[in-house]
């Protein structure tokens, strides 16, 4: 006959189980934190001296008049900050900032949309048209800025003479301060379109078979499984898609400098190019830092609106 005794207390005040035969329960073994931290330790130092620390820094800059080279640095607060709001330079390279986002992720993940709905079956000729797609994304922007540079010349340019050729004239779309900034908004679309084509149809890729022939069972064309079943299912892809491309096009660089430096008549300014501007021509350190805090800002707050506007639950 199975005895069981009463549970006993333990040492540490806690009760433990009674068991058979009158045997007490071993102690559960305590997980050791030491090697998994151990591991890991390189990772956070990695993280804080080359991310968190200048993080850090760059803060304690925009609370100083701080210029490269000077004796002293001296303390501002949020006076930075204030400069900021009535700068119209600043509000100038917002608007330009915006206008390229909100266009190029509408145009970059429309586009990237169409090319996943027309490339996503298999076959050797998809594959090498999704290669030529895809190819702009792994090339630097520096390079992309460069090439299209040449082509958009009006003198020696190949879109200059085709225009000239149709007699349009050579149009200086770079030159122009009317034509500059759908330039650098094309070209940008033109380069991230194949990147989201490709997540795109990794996302079409996930749709079960069977919804759309259940859909077509039901009698729904092409149309309707585009819109009830399609487009559903890629919402969460979408989002990550949309999500990363305000990212990139919000801290857009190289392809501006490259391409037209800001110009012309600063019509073609973004933000980044603006901080480089003070920070790395002008020395205005401080003034630099108080910029990239505020573009921060402005990428949190858009990224949280799209999270909160595109949010989506497993079982809508």
């Amino acid at each position: 006959m199975t005895v069981i005794t009463r549970a006993r207390e333990s040492h540490d005040g806690s009760r433990a189980r009674p068991t058979a035969h009158g045997e007490q329960p071993r102690k559960r073994r305590r997980f050791r934190a030491g090697p998994a931290l151990l591991f890991i330790a390189p990772s956070f130092l990695i993280l804080g001296v080359f991310v968190l620390w200048p993080i850090l820094v760059s803060f304690w800059y925009s609370l100083h008049d701080w210029t490269i080279g000077a004796d002293d640095q001296p303390w501002v607060g949020f006076d930075n900050y204030i400069k900021l709001t009535q700068d119209p330079r600043f509000w100038d390279a917002l608007v330009h900032t915006t206008l390229i986002t909100v266009i190029s992720v509408v145009g970059i993940v429309v586009v990237g949309l169409a090319l996943a709905l027309a490339l996503a079956a298999e076959g050797l000729g998809t594959r090498i048209i999704r290669s030529a797609f895809f190819f702009p994304t792994v090339v630097s922007l520096t390079s992309i800025g460069l090439v299209w540079r040449f082509l958009l010349d009006p003198e020696l340019g190949l879109i200059g003479g085709i225009t000239s050729a149709l007699g349009l004239g050579k149009v200086g779309f770079l030159q122009s301060p009317e034509l500059a900034l759908p330039t650098i908004i094309f070209v940008n679309i033109w380069k991230n379109a194949g990147f989201v084509m490709i997540i795109l149809i990794a996302g079409l890729k996930g749709i079960p078979s069977e919804r759309y022939e259940a859909a077509r069972l039901d009698g729904a064309g092409a149309v309707n499984l585009l819109r009830y079943i399609t487009l559903p299912a890629l919402r969460p892809t979408m989002l990550f898609a949309t999500l990363i491309m305000t990212i990139q096009s919000f801290q857009l660089f190289d392809l501006v400098y490259v391409m037209t430096g800001g110009g012309p008549l600063f019509s073609t300014e973004t933000l980044v190019t603006l901080l480089f501007r003070e920070g790395f021509v002008n020395f205005h350190t401080g003034y630099a830092a108080a910029i990239s805090w505020a573009l921060f800002l402005v990428i949190v707050v858009i990224s949280a609106l799209q999270l909160r506007i595109f949010r989506y639950n497993d079982v809508d």
